[in-house]
C-alpha cells in the first residue's frame, strides 16, 4: 500500500452502503490497549518508544491474520501525508503531531488500523459504513483476540485495562457513531439534542474527534467513561441513543420536506450552481454545499449525482487529498482555487455521464 493506492480507492466507511445509511455515516470502535512491560507513553523514553514499536511489529508480522497488513513508519512522513491518513480516519490528530517513534499498521482496503505509541501503546480501530455496532464489534473483538495471544497487555482483575487516561480505564473502548443531521441543524433542533447527552455520558465531537470542528453537519456521537461497564452496554447505549437521534432527524426532515420543500430544492440547487462555478471556495463552504446535496439525494431532490459521488468529492477535497492529488503543497489560496477547478472537472464530468446515459 502507498498514497497513490489511498488516493485511487475511497475509504471503506465512506462507501454510504450499510443499515441507516442515510443518517450514519459510519459507526467506528476504537480500543485502548498499552503492554504490561512497559510504562505509559508519557513516561517513556525513545529506547521505551522503539522497544514498544518493534515488541508489536514483531509479533504481528508472522500472523496470517496482518499478513495483508502495511505498516508505516508516521515519523518518517511529510506532513501533508500525515495529514491524508488523518483526513482517512486511519490515525488520530495526536499520533500525527506527537513526537519519537510510532506508527501505524493499516489493513487492506482500510479494513482496520492499529496505531501505535499514541496516547496509549496501541490504538485499534475498526470501522463501517452506516449504523453496524454489531459487525464492527465482532471484527474488532476478533482482532483484539488475535493480539492478545501474542501480546501481554495492562490489565487489573478489579479495573479491566489500564490505560493512560482514567476516562478509558475498564474496557478501554469508544464507541463512535458519525452521523449527517442537516434537517435538526436547519429547524434548530440539533443543541437541544446534543445537551441532552451531556446527561449520559455521551459526547459530540466534530468530523476529526477531540477538538476538531464541525463541517457539513458531521457529528461523532461517542461514550466518554468505560469503567464500571462491559462492552455490551457501552454498545447497546450508544445504538440507543442513536437510534433515537436517527429518528428525529428523519422526523425533522419529513416536517421540511412538507413545509419547506421549495427551500429544500433551491438549497440543493444552489449548491450544485456554486460547486460547478466557483473560482475558489474554501472546504468548509465546500461540505456544507455538500450537506445540501446528501440530503437532497436522499429525499429524491437531486437525480443527477449519487452518494457515492458525494462522498467521492468530500473525501478528495479535503486540504491533504487536494494537494495530493494536485503533486505538491499550496497555500490557502491556491487551495481553494485549485479545490474550485477541481470541483469543476468532477461535476462537469458527472454531467457528461448523465447525458450519455440518457441519449
Amino acid at each position: 500500500m502507498n498514497f497513490d493506492d489511498l488516493l485511487r480507492n475511497p475509504s471503506s466507511w465512506l462507501q454510504g452502503t450499510g443499515p441507516e445509511a442515510d443518517v450514519v455515516i459510519s459507526s467506528r470502535i476504537r480500543l485502548a490497549r498499552n503492554l504490561a512491560d512497559f510504562p505509559f507513553i508519557r513516561q517513556c523514553t525513545h529506547t521505551d518508544r522503539k522497544g514498544i514499536e518493534s515488541q508489536i511489529k514483531q509479533q504481528l508480522l508472522d500472523q496470517p491474520f496482518f499478513a495483508e497488513s502495511t505498516f508505516i513508519d508516521v515519523s518518517e512522513l511529510s506532513k501533508l501525508e500525515r495529514q491524508l491518513l488523518v483526513e482517512r480516519q486511519l490515525i488520530s490528530q495526536e499520533l500525527s503531531k506527537t513526537e519519537g517513534a510510532r506508527s501505524v499498521a493499516i489493513a487492506k482496503q482500510e479494513a482496520f488500523s492499529l496505531m501505535i505509541n499514541e496516547e496509549d501503546h496501541l490504538r485499534i480501530q475498526v470501522m463501517e459504513s452506516g449504523f453496524n455496532l454489531k459487525e464492527t464489534w465482532d471484527r474488532i473483538n476478533e482482532l483484539d483476540d488475535h493480539l492478545e495471544e501474542r501480546l501481554t497487555y495492562a490489565f487489573h482483575e478489579k479495573f479491566g485495562y489500564l490505560t493512560a487516561c482514567p476516562t478509558n480505564v475498564g474496557t478501554g473502548m469508544r464507541v463512535s457513531v458519525m452521523l449527517h443531521l442537516p434537517a435538526l441543524t436547519m429547524t434548530d433542533q440539533v443543541d437541544k439534542v446534543f445537551r441532552s447527552l451531556q446527561e449520559i455520558n455521551l459526547v459530540v465531537r466534530g468530523l476529526y474527534g477531540e477538538g476538531s470542528q464541525s463541517m457539513g453537519d458531521l457529528f461523532q456521537i461517542s461514550n466518554q467513561l468505560t469503567l464500571g461497564k462491559t462492552e455490551e452496554e457501552l454498545l447497546a447505549q450508544v445504538k440507543e441513543v442513536v437510534t433515537e437521534i436517527i429518528a428525529f432527524e428523519r422526523k425533522a426532515r419529513e416536517h421540511l420536506l412538507l413545509e419547506r420543500k421549495r427551500e429544500l430544492s433551491d438549497r440543493a440547487s444552489r449548491a450544485i450552481g456554486i460547486l460547478s462555478s466557483a473560482h475558489t471556495i474554501t472546504s468548509e463552504e465546500t461540505m456544507d454545499l455538500l450537506s445540501s446535496l446528501r440530503m437532497g439525494i436522499y429525499l429524491n431532490l437531486v437525480t443527477q449525482m449519487k452518494i457515492p459521488d458525494i462522498n467521492r468529492i468530500f473525501l478528495e477535497t479535503q486540504p491533504a487529498h487536494l494537494q495530493k492529488i494536485y503533486g505538491g503543497e499550496l497555500d490557502t489560496y491556491d487551495r481553494n482555487t485549485e479545490r474550485a477547478q477541481y470541483l469543476q472537472r468532477y461535476l462537469h464530468k458527472i454531467s457528461r455521464s448523465s447525458d450519455s446515459s440518457q441519449n
